[in-house]
């Protein structure tokens, strides 16, 4: 599953090939509510065809009213605002009076969003500047520290993974967590040592990794950015891990299992690991948010809107988490189902 702004830059590139005239449209700064963030893309077609979104609906619809009814004919970038006044505001569905000021560019083979895919492809995390003023583009090495800049000369925009997710075990849930986190805009790790598990991994674009689970968070040198999910209830893999990614800078460090599973869990890495209880305190678990889950879908996705909202520093009332949730239901902690289907193993040779 591609991520929003792989998907435009992907399409742009299948227009440019057809011989299709198309622009690129990036928010650059926004005032008032807006529903969309800075840093959003679409692209757009000479014959209307859309992909991406820059708002709600209503500046798409313009734009593409725009393109049917006069083409798409300009040379160089231009700055567009929409919304100064409170009437156009609601002709564009801009609420609370909004402005929303767009970069429109229009795209050719001296873009360079061919080169820009494959540098992508080869997991690069690049700035792309684009002049302002004679529309050339050059592509550089960005670091996941940067965003997005505006200036009267240039606008850099910045395109690859910036943030990474570890899933410890290759097993059902693993596959939907990694493949919604992909759309997230997350690079995402699988590890398993267990050979029956790698053997059925089919998830394209994640990296899997087949050593011991520690061994593979020291590797991949954990930074602020970097999130860290437990999926195998296998205290010999989940463990060690753990220990190792809650002393590390990762935002975010979870684990699957009851609440009994989960005091239990802490129980042993205090005692057998010496973790303090401000070390234990940032584990997620019992991990997600309590929203009746039942599925490996519906659990991942429970499990990525909590992930979501500790990157976005959100702070969600207890009540939603699963463990306070369950217990103002009145569900007892013991006899908590939450394992997910094991692969069989491999017939002895």
């Amino acid at each position: 599953m591609d991520n929003i702004d792989l998907e435009v830059l992907k399409t742009s590139s299948q227009w440019l090939a057809a011989g299709l005239r198309c622009e690129l449209v990036t928010v650059l700064k926004t005032w008032g509510s807006s529903p969309r963030p800075e840093g959003s893309m679409l692209a757009i077609c000479e014959d209307g065809r859309v992909v991406g979104s820059v708002s709600g609906g209503c500046i798409e619809d313009d734009m593409i009213d725009r393109a049917r009814r006069e083409g798409l004919d300009r040379a160089r970038p231009a700055i567009v605002t929409y919304g100064v006044s409170a009437d156009e505001a609601r002709r564009f569905g801009l609420p609370c009076g909004g402005t929303i000021e767009l970069a429109i560019e229009p795209l050719s083979a001296a873009s360079r969003v061919d080169e820009l895919l494959q540098r992508l492809q080869a997991g690069e995390l690049v700035a792309r500047r684009l002049d302002l003023h004679t529309g050339a583009v050059t592509l550089g090495t960005a670091q996941p520290s940067q965003s997005m800049q505006v200036s009267e000369a240039a606008l850099v925009t910045l395109h690859g993974p910036r943030w990474r997710l570890l899933i410890i075990g290759a097993g059902q849930l693993s596959r939907f967590v990694a493949q919604i986190a992909q759309g997230m805009d997350y690079a995402v790790t699988v590890c398993d040592p267990r050979e029956e598990y790698r053997d059925s991994w089919q998830v394209e674009g994640v990296e899997l990794a087949t050593g011991m689970p520690d061994d593979v968070v020291q590797a991949m040198k954990l930074d602020a950015r970097c999130a860290v999910i437990a999926l195998t209830h296998d205290p010999k893999l989940d463990d060690l891990a753990l220990m190792e990614a809650l002393r590390s800078p990762a935002f975010y460090v979870g684990a699957i299992g009851s609440r009994l599973n989960n005091q239990r869990r802490r129980e042993r890495l205090a005692e057998h690991f010496d973790m303090t209880q401000e070390e234990l305190g940032r584990l997620h678990g019992p991990i997600g948010l309590y929203i009746g889950s039942k599925t490996p879908p519906e659990i991942a996705i429970s499990i990525l809107a909590e992930l979501t909202a500790v990157k976005n520093q959100v702070a969600l009332p207890r009540a939603v988490g699963v463990a306070e949730a369950k217990a103002q239901a009145g569900l007892a902690p013991t006899g908590e189902v939450c394992e997910l289907p094991v692969p069989a193993a491999k017939p002895a040779a």
